[in-house]
């Protein structure tokens, strides 16, 4: 392995129901929600990166009042060769990072939602972040 995660940390957290009415029909409107997965890296030293993983809630209509919910996780990374090159770097942080980090952000979106009294929210356990990449490639 080319890198080891050496800290990790909710970075950002917003989740916002605006109000009762919102509340009571987020049942009916959240099949209008898509989630989405973002991915950024910052450079913090000499190999040492920050990836943030963003798992975001985002209203595909616009007619409705709507939700506010994010987690942005970070993973500071240390890589470990010296020599790396700029592919492998780019499918750790894209595909490796993540998959190592993804269940503890779904884990930290459902808590959220079964708290809130939403024991029925659906996300997937699983996302293929290499056929991500490929297809994000390709475009």
């Amino acid at each position: 392995m080319n890198y080891k995660i050496i800290s990790k940390y909710i970075k950002d957290l917003k989740f916002e129901i605006p109000n009762s009415k919102v509340y009571f029909l987020l049942s009916k409107n959240i099949s209008n929600y898509k989630i989405n997965i973002d991915i950024k890296s910052n450079q913090i030293k000499e190999k040492i990166i920050e990836v943030q993983t963003t798992l975001s809630l985002n209203p595909t209509k616009s007619d409705f009042e709507k939700i506010n919910i994010k987690i942005t996780h970070a993973s500071v990374v240390e890589i470990k060769s010296s020599k790396i090159s700029k592919k492998d770097l780019e499918e750790i942080i894209l595909i490796n990072v993540p998959e190592e980090i993804y269940r503890e952000i779904r884990q930290t979106f459902v808590f959220l939602f079964e708290k809130s009294g939403y024991k029925e929210i659906k996300i997937d356990k699983n996302v293929d972040f290499r056929k991500l990449y490929s297809q994000r490639v390709i475009q």
